[in-house]
This record gives C-alpha cells, sequence and structure tokens, in this order.
C-alpha cells in the first residue's frame, strides 16, 4: 500500500510542479497565456507588493503561516520515516516458558523456512520474508515451480511441513503466510 501511496503523491507532485512551472515559463517568454492566467508576460510579479501586504498587520496571519508550514515539515517528516521503517521482520519472540522469552533472528527463520521449502519436489527456488510484529509474525513466501510441479502438492507440503515445522520451533501460536507461485519459464520441447 505504501508503494501505491508514494507513487500517487509523487505523481501528483510532479504533475503540479511541471504545469506550474510550464506555465511560468510561457508567461515569462511571452508566449500567449490564457486570459484569466494571472502573469501576463515577463514584465509582470508573481506577487504584487498590495498582495504581499495584504494580511500583514492581521494578527492571525504569521502565526496561521508558522502552522501551516509546521504541518508540512511534520508530513514530510512522517512520510520520510515511513520509507526508512524497516520491512523485513529483525527478530522474532520466541516463548521459552521461563517468563524471559529467547530472540531468534529473523533471517536465520527465514532461510530455515526456505531451505525446506525449496527441497520439496518441483520446487526450483523459494524465498521467504517475515514481516508483521516480533510477538506475532507472518510470511511472505514466493515459490518458483519446475515445470512438472503440482502446486497444490507444494502448497500442502509448505504449510504442512515448512511452515508447520517454523510455527512448532518458534513456539507461535499462528503463523500466516501468503504464497506467490511461479513457474520456471522454459522453451518448447521439440519433438524428433
Amino acid at each position: 500500500m505504501l508503494r501505491g501511496v508514494n507513487r500517487t503523491l509523487l505523481g501528483l507532485a510532479g504533475l503540479v510542479l511541471i504545469c506550474g512551472g510550464g506555465a511560468l515559463l510561457a508567461a515569462g517568454l511571452g508566449v500567449g497565456v490564457p486570459s484569466w492566467w494571472p502573469w501576463r508576460g515577463p514584465d509582470d510579479v508573481l506577487l504584487a507588493d498590495s498582495t504581499r501586504a495584504r494580511w500583514h498587520d492581521q494578527g492571525w496571519w504569521w502565526p496561521a503561516v508558522i502552522a501551516a508550514l509546521a504541518v508540512v515539515v511534520i508530513l514530510a517528516l512522517v512520510w520520510l520515516l515511513a520509507q526508512l521503517r524497516r520491512r523485513r521482520l529483525g527478530e522474532v519472540l520466541v516463548d521459552t516458558g521461563d517468563g524471559e522469552g529467547a530472540a531468534l533472528r529473523g533471517r536465520a527463520l527465514e532461510e530455515v523456512v526456505a531451505g525446506e521449502a525449496g527441497s520439496v519436489d518441483g520446487v526450483a527456488r523459494a524465498r521467504v520474508r517475515l514481516t508483521g510484529r516480533r510477538t506475532a509474525p507472518a510470511a511472505r513466501v514466493h515459490l518458483l515451480l519446475e515445470p512438472h510441479a503440482s502446486p497444490e502438492e507444494a502448497l500442502s507440503r509448505l504449510s504442512d511441513g515448512a511452515l508447520a515445522h517454523a510455527r512448532q520451533s518458534a513456539g507461535l501460536d499462528r503463523l500466516p503466510a501468503e504464497a506467490r507461485l511461479r513457474a520456471v519459464r522454459h522453451g518448447p520441447r521439440r519433438v524428433v
């Protein structure tokens, strides 16, 4: 979802900047602009003195400007932090039964699940990524299937094998998973 929001915001910002810059460039070069356009030619200014000083002596003007700029800065910082947030789970909290718990590296669990899923007959390659929270992880599994593989069998072995073993070894009540299957590209067979 974040990727879609990023693309939409960047697309809208780019569109506004290109349209505004192109219109200002056209007015600055003296190219014909529509009659409703506020700037007519190269000698016109963006903000006249009367426009700039209109709200200057009002008591609410500067606090409103500062508040609006602060909101823009806060939204930009939130967006930046969302970009820097790690999408991969760093560790999984394992309940050891003594009340303390242990931390299991997320990459280690990913590699073990990917190795076990990749060893299933018909699976050419498996990639696993853990997401979610430390106490409630979720798995995203990408399986690359050989041409002779049965998707149903690969999924059942993934859920009954690799994911079940990971859930049991980490002491998790549940390990929801999203599996994406793709077939290996192969050339046509030649009949002799």
